[in-house]
C-alpha cells in the first residue's frame, strides 16, 4: 500500500514534534494528532516551491534523495482515504481547509490536486473583519466535527493573508467495553501537591502488558473494535520527563515485540480531553520556517509569490468512557478468580498514545497530567 512508504518518517515525526511540545508545556495535559499535521503540511507543499517545499517536506522528516516528492504525496492520498473510510471501524473524522484572504484567487490546478488528493476545502475569508473571520472558520469546524470541537480560532489578526486548519475527532468503541457500574471516583496524583478526584472504570481480565525497566514505566495495550489501539504508558512517579525525551518509534517497536497477555484489575481514569495549539512556531524549531515569513513560496496556490501562512491551527479531541462512545452490544464474560491478580491503576500522569493498525499511523499522543482539565 502506497501509505506504508510514509510510515517510519510520519512516526519520527510524531515524536520529534512531541518532544517540542512537551518542552514548550512542561506539566501540562497534551493531545494533538501528528498524522493530521502530517498531512496539512503535505498538502501544502503541493503549492510550495523552491526552498520552501524542501523545508516543509524535510521537517516532515524526509530524505528527498530517497522518496520522490510524487510518492510522498501518493502516501498522503492513500492514508487520507484509507484513514476517512468508516468500515474501517474507526470513527475518525479528520480535516484540513484553508481559509484565504479575498484578495488572493487560488489557482484551480492547486485547488483539483488538494481536494483529490488530500479532499482540501478552500474558502475565502474577509481577514479584516476578524469577528466575522472567526466566526466563519469556527463554525465550519463546529459542524464537520458534529459540534465536538468548537472555538478552534481566536484573537484573529487582520492582516491575515492565510490559514491553514487541521482538526481532527475521534470516537472509538472499546473490543472489550467496561462495565459503567464499575466506575468509582478514586483519586488521581497531579503531582506532589496536587490530588484530584476522577471517575475510575475498572475491570479485571487479561490485557496486553509489558514492564519496561530501562524507562520505569507499565506499558497496557487496549483495542478499539475496527484497527485501532491505544497504548496506555504509565511511568513510575518522577519518571515522565526520562520517558518523554527518550521516546521514539523504536521505543513503541520495542513494547509491541515484548507484550504479553496478563491477567490483571485495570483501573484506568473516564475522561476527555482536546489540545489546541496555534503551531507554527514549534514547526520552526522543527525546520519548517520560510512558509511562516515573508521568504514564503507558495506560488503554487495561487501563481503569485506574495502568499504566506500566518497561522496554523490544530485541535484534537478525544473522549475516553467505558465503552468508546456508543453503547457497545457485547458484554465481556466475568472472569472469575481465586487469588487477586495484580492491580494497575492510572492514578497519576501517563501518555495515551492511539495507532491505527491498518495505515501504521500514528493518530493521537497525549500527555494527561490531570485529567479533569478538558
Amino acid at each position: 500500500i502506497a501509505c506504508l512508504k510514509l510510515v517510519p518518517n510520519n512516526a519520527d515525526f510524531a515524536f520529534q514534534f512531541f518532544k517540542e511540545v512537551t518542552l514548550e508545556a512542561p506539566n501540562k495535559n497534551i493531545f494533538f494528532s501528528p498524522v493530521s499535521i502530517s498531512t496539512a503540511f503535505a498538502m501544502l507543499a503541493l503549492g510550495a516551491r523552491s526552498t520552501t517545499q524542501t523545508q516543509i517536506l524535510e521537517g516532515l522528516t524526509f530524505n528527498l534523495t530517497e522518496i520522490q516528492e510524487k510518492e510522498i504525496h501518493e502516501g498522503f492520498h492513500n492514508l487520507v482515504h484509507m484513514l476517512s473510510h468508516p468500515e474501517s471501524g474507526v470513527q475518525l473524522n479528520m480535516g484540513n481547509a484553508i481559509f484565504l484572504t479575498e484578495k488572493l484567487k487560488p489557482l484551480k490546478k492547486f485547488l483539483d490536486d488538494a481536494k483529490a488528493l488530500y479532499q482540501l476545502e478552500a474558502f475565502t475569508t474577509d481577514f479584516n473583519n476578524p469577528t466575522k473571520a472567526e466566526k466563519q472558520i469556527n463554525d465550519y469546524i463546529e459542524r464537520k466535527t458534529h459540534g465536538k470541537i468548537t472555538d478552534l480560532v481566536k484573537d484573529m489578526d487582520p492582516q491575515t493573508v492565510m490559514l491553514l486548519a487541521s482538526f481532527v475527532f475521534f470516537k472509538g468503541n472499546w473490543e472489550k467495553p467496561f462495565k459503567p457500574e464499575h466506575t468509582e471516583e478514586r483519586e488521581f496524583f497531579v503531582d506532589a501537591e496536587t490530588t484530584v478526584k476522577v471517575p475510575m472504570m475498572h475491570q479485571t481480565g487479561r490485557f496486553d502488558f509489558y514492564f519496561d525497566e530501562e524507562l520505569s514505566c507499565t506499558v497496557v495495550r487496549l483495542h478499539y473494535n475496527g484497527s485501532a489501539t491505544a497504548f496506555l504508558v504509565l511511568p513510575a512517579k518522577g519518571k515522565m520527563k526520562q520517558l518523554e525525551q527518550t521516546l521514539v518509534k523504536e521505543t513503541i517497536q520495542e513494547w509491541s515485540d515484548h507484550l504479553f497477555q496478563s491477567l490483571m484489575s485495570l483501573y484506568f481514569p473516564k475522561f476527555s480531553i482536546s489540545g489546541s495549539y496555534e503551531i507554527t512556531n514549534t514547526l520552526s524549531k522543527m525546520g519548517i520556517v520560510d512558509v511562516f515569513t515573508d521568504q514564503a513560496d507558495l506560488s503554487g496556490i495561487t501563481g503569485t509569490p506574495e502568499l504566506k501562512v500566518s497561522k496554523v491551527f490544530h485541535k484534537a479531541a478525544l473522549d475516553v468512557d467505558e465503552r468508546g462512545t456508543e453503547a457497545a452490544a457485547a458484554t465481556a464474560a466475568e472472569i472469575m478468580t481465586v487469588s487477586l491478580p495484580p492491580t494497575i491503576e492510572f492514578n497519576h500522569p501517563f501518555l495515551m498514545l492511539i495507532f491505527d493498525r491498518d495505515t501504521n499511523s500514528t493518530l493521537f499522543i497525549g500527555k494527561i497530567v490531570n485529567p479533569t482539565i478538558t
